[in-house]
C-alpha cells in the first residue's frame, strides 16, 4: 500500500513478526523506520489507538503515516488506510455580533461531550483522519444535534465497520 505524502509514495511497512493480529505500525520520518505502535488479537482497540495518535501527531504538525495489518484468512493483510493529507482544523470563528452571550460552562462541557461521542464513532469505523470538509461537518452535527442522537449516528458508524458495539 502507498499513500500520499506531500506528492511523494512510501514503500510498504514491513510485516509484523509472529502470528496474525492486528497491528499498526507507524513511519517516523527522522529515523525512516516503521514501529509498531498498536497491536490487539482485536480491531476495535487498534483503530481507537491509530485515531489517538494521528490526532496527536496531527496536533504537533506533523505528517503521519500509517499501515495497518491484520489477519485474512489465517494470514497477515495489510489494509489500506490511505489518508489524504489535511490541514489543521481552523480556530473556530467568533460570534458574529457583541451581544451574543458567551457559552456557559456546562453548554462547553456538554459541546465537548458530543465532539467526543461523534469523534469515537468515527474512529470506530477507521475515519481517524479527516480532511477540512470533515471537521466542518463534525462541527456542524455537534452543534445541532442532542447527545443522545450523536450516539445513535456513533452506534451507526461502529455498526457498519462491523464492529461489535455495546448496544
Amino acid at each position: 500500500m502507498e499513500t500520499r505524502q506531500t506528492g511523494q509514495t512510501r514503500p510498504r511497512s514491513p510485516q509484523p513478526p509472529g502470528a496474525p493480529r492486528w497491528v499498526a505500525m507507524f513511519h517516523d520520518p527522522s529515523s525512516q523506520s516503521w514501529r509498531a505502535a498498536a497491536e490487539s488479537p482485536d480491531r476495535v482497540p487498534v483503530l481507537y489507538a491509530v485515531g489517538e495518535m494521528t490526532q496527536v501527531t496531527r496536533a504537533r504538525g506533523e505528517d503521519v503515516t500509517v499501515d495497518l495489518w491484520g489477519p485474512k484468512d489465517g494470514a497477515w493483510h495489510c489494509y489500506d488506510t490511505s489518508p489524504a493529507p489535511v490541514a489543521a482544523p481552523e480556530a473556530p470563528e467568533p460570534p458574529p455580533s457583541g451581544d451574543t452571550p458567551a457559552p456557559t460552562r456546562l453548554a462547553e462541557r456538554m459541546e465537548d461531550r458530543r465532539h467526543q461521542v461523534l469523534m469515537a464513532g468515527l474512529s470506530k469505523a477507521g475515519l481517524y483522519d479527516l480532511t477540512p470538509d470533515d471537521v466542518t461537518a463534525v462541527r456542524a452535527l455537534v452543534d445541532g444535534a442532542d447527545e443522545t442522537t450523536l450516539r445513535r449516528v456513533a452506534h451507526w458508524l461502529t455498526v457498519a465497520a462491523g464492529q461489535p458495539t455495546a448496544e
